[in-house]
């Protein structure tokens, strides 16, 4: 078992299996898009770019997805907070995952790079 993979296994549900989703769904659906562990996180590179890295909020527990160029970003399903460079999409682990809209932002964040 790999580093990620280890990363992966070791996560208790729901965020397990939201996590597992996010990660299987954006591999498997854009070929440009590799998985390494940076920073002990499940990071995301488009064309060897730091594109985006799924995580889970320290007070909630629930996940989300990091985007690199969030400054950039102007989803309004995206939140700043108190980043100055990356902006988070939050996954509620307890509803459907809206893969159109995982899409769409990956879209937005892709035509960056």
């Amino acid at each position: 078992m790999n580093e990620v993979e280890h990363f992966f296994d070791a996560l208790e549900e729901p965020n397990k299996s939201v996590f597992l989703f996010i990660k299987n769904f954006i591999t498997q659906n854009y070929s440009n898009i590799t998985l390494y562990k940076k920073w002990g996180l499940p990071y995301l590179y488009y064309k060897e770019k730091p594109l985006c890295y799924i995580w889970k909020d320290k007070k909630t527990n629930e996940p989300y997805l990091s985007f690199a160029k969030g400054s950039k970003m102007n989803h309004p399903a995206l939140i700043q907070g108190d980043r100055k460079i990356f902006k988070i999409l939050p996954i509620n682990p307890n509803k459907d995952i809206d893969v159109d809209l995982i899409t769409e932002i990956l879209e937005e964040a892709l035509k960056l790079y």
